[in-house]
């Protein structure tokens, strides 16, 4: 079963969004791995998360997208860990990654965010 997403994955999007790990991760600041990728969407620092759809077994990633949707963060997913990995500075592969400050990356992100129709911003809904 794979993960579901409430848009049209393409090639372009995901190389977008690998595009933007490599500019923040030396520009900026990126977290790598489910566990930390997670504490950033909880504690809502999280601007861009992008998740490996070839991770064994799913439901270590499977929460990712959901809880993303709840705090309003952009869940974009790749084809393979070891794209993600490589794109985060990592010699293996890598589930999940978080963009948590953008760095030169903002521009990138903002025409992801364009090209979905996505509004992402951080009202509060109480």
């Amino acid at each position: 079963m794979a993960l579901k997403f409430n848009f049209q994955v393409t090639k372009e999007l995901s190389d977008k969004a690998l595009g933007a790990i490599e500019v923040a991760r030396s520009t900026g600041k990126i977290k790598k791995g489910t566990n930390e990728v997670t504490k950033a969407v909880e504690r809502g620092v999280a601007k861009l998360v992008v998740v490996a759809q070839d991770t064994k077994p799913e439901e270590v990633i499977m929460h990712l997208p959901i809880l993303c949707e709840e705090k309003n963060i952009l869940c974009i997913p790749v084809a393979t860990k070891e794209e993600l990995g490589a794109a985060a500075g990592l010699q293996l592969g890598c589930a999940s990654v978080a963009i948590t400050s953008e760095g030169d990356s903002r521009k990138v992100i903002q025409e992801i965010v364009t090209s979905l129709g996505k509004d992402t911003s951080r009202e509060k809904k109480e």
